[in-house]
């Protein structure tokens, strides 16, 4: 009998069901888009509620696609939008707030404080830099901000999670809260070298312990969805952040292993082995842990490069689909000398300036949309030239080609331009839904589906290449006018020390 594997993909902008069978091949998929909130400038919110049903809905389309029942899923693992907050009821399961979006700012000033007497402490704890980007600070803003949050909090009345831990709450019938090392580590509140929550930084950001999830790990048995719910009693045996179940998915096993996904934003992940990494300006932290070993990463985030793109369509209105902008790229034969720095929610690594704002440079009477559109995806480009000439450096390890995958990478332009600027092959596998496989492969790993991950190597499907062939010249002229312009959108800030 066939055995199916549910992938649960619950991203910055919509929640997928990915369908697999026994060998990870890919038979149905089930998508919902759901709101996006700006309240103020520079905030961002998800509701948890539209998330849920998203996600079931999108369940329900991906059986219903592949013409199966729930009986006949063997196991469902979750992969998630990685440090977005959420903080809900203990009893009734309902959040007191919004989630709050890994990309919202509200916490700036906060974490600007912060960083100032505890900023190096708290990276020789976590791995992490201090930013507005990881969960403490908003569970911090909303216990403060919430009437009553904190009362009931210290009650043990109030729970904590990242979307992974929701969603694990919600299809057990809310009878386990847990999260894996690979969401925790993305916290600010665990302990990378003990592998545990950390009283000091939980002291530090005034949080009980009493809300947060139980650390499991990422693969192995989680508990059982509901069958009231979903119409089966279903093992959940797999749990990782997005970028982590990314680079499982690509069979980054081996220490040096790399990748970059591209969706709303760029992550880069290298894997280190069992030994993190220590770096001033990227962030080490917790690949995945399975049968009591841990893996760890370097991981660089670049927080705005899909989500250009989606600006273009959705906020400039200059291009009607994603798949405009690359004939619009193509159209003109250079970026007339225009630069676009997305930096609508600051800048990650390995800038990491809160509060940089996005600029478009080289304007002239000459400039068309066409212009402006290639610009937007050779920002793209130039934003992972920075973060892996740092991620080379720091881990003393050339990276020669580079694994690639996310919606953006359907961009055959990005792709190319991308394998021009960094002069290395980029390598694209024929399913770029990498995210997907990497949960899936895990929830597999766990019921015993496979037994170990060499059984991984005969599942892997071919890569397209895209080789450079841009000359010396131009590649350097292209990456000065990117400096002048990254210089214009920094803030007065950006030199502070991390």
């Amino acid at each position: 009998m066939s055995q199916y594997i549910i992938a649960l993909d619950e991203g910055t902008t919509s929640a997928r069901t990915i369908l697999h069978d026994e060998c990870a091949n890919r038979l149905s998929i089930g998508q919902k888009e759901f709101t996006q909130y700006y309240p103020k400038p520079g905030w961002v919110e998800h509701n948890p509620e539209e998330i849920w049903q998203a996600q079931l809905q999108s369940y329900k389309e991906a059986l219903n696609k592949a013409e199966i029942t729930s009986n006949k899923i063997a196991c469902i693992g979750i992969t998630n939008q990685r440090e977005t907050t959420l903080v809900w009821d203990k009893r009734s399961g309902f959040p007191i707030y919004n989630a709050i979006c890994w990309q919202c700012r509200r916490t700036a000033e906060m974490v600007t404080e912060f960083k100032k007497e505890h900023g190096v402490a708290i990276k020789e704890k976590t791995g992490l830099v201090l930013d507005s980007y990881f969960s403490a600070p908003k569970i911090k803003w909303i216990l403060e901000k919430v009437p009553g949050a904190r009362e009931r909090a210290e009650k043990g009345d109030l729970l904590f999670g990242t979307i992974d831990s929701y969603l694990i709450y919600k299809l057990t019938s809310e009878e386990i809260h847990a999260t894996d090392p690979s969401n925790a580590s993305r916290t600010l509140l665990y302990n990378i070298y003990k592998e545990e929550w950390d009283p000091e930084l939980l002291e530090l950001f005034n949080i009980p312990d009493k809300m947060l999830p139980d650390v499991v790990p990422s693969s192995g048995l989680v508990g059982y969805t509901s069958s009231n719910l979903l119409g089966a009693s279903i093992p959940i045996s797999g749990c990782a952040g997005n970028q982590q179940s990314a680079l499982f998915g690509h069979g980054a096993f081996e220490k040096g292993d790399s990748k970059c996904t591209y969706g709303t934003g760029n992550f880069m992940l290298m894997n280190t082995g069992n030994q993190p990494v220590r770096s001033e300006t990227l962030l080490t932290t917790i690949g995945w842990h399975i049968n009591n070993q841990t893996t760890y990463t370097l991981e660089g985030s670049i927080f705005t490069t899909g989500a250009a793109i989606q600006w273009l369509r959705e906020g400039l209105q200059i291009i009607s689909s994603s798949e405009e902008s690359e004939i619009l790229a193509k159209s003109v034969s250079d970026n007339g000398g225009v630069y676009m720095v997305p930096a609508f929610t600051g800048l990650g690594a390995p800038h990491w300036d809160q509060e940089a704002r996005g600029i478009i440079t080289g304007l002239t009477r000459g400039t068309t949309r066409a212009h402006i559109t290639r610009a937007a995806l050779e920002s793209v480009a130039y934003q992972t030239y920075d973060l892996i000439n740092t991620m080379q450096k720091d881990s003393n390890h050339s990276i020669n080609s580079l694994k690639v995958d996310g919606g953006t990478t359907k961009n055959r332009f990005l792709l190319q331009f991308q394998a021009d600027i960094l002069n290395i092959p980029i390598l694209r596998p024929e399913s770029v839904e990498t995210t997907a496989r990497g949960i899936a492969l895990l929830a597999g790993l766990g019921i015993g589906i496979w037994s170990n991950k060499e059984e991984f190597t005969s599942l892997e499907s071919e890569n397209e290449i895209f080789t450079p062939k841009m000359d010396p010249k131009t590649r350097s002229k292209l990456l000065d006018g990117w400096s002048n312009a990254l210089k214009r959108a920094f803030s007065d800030n950006h030199l502070m020390e991390y």
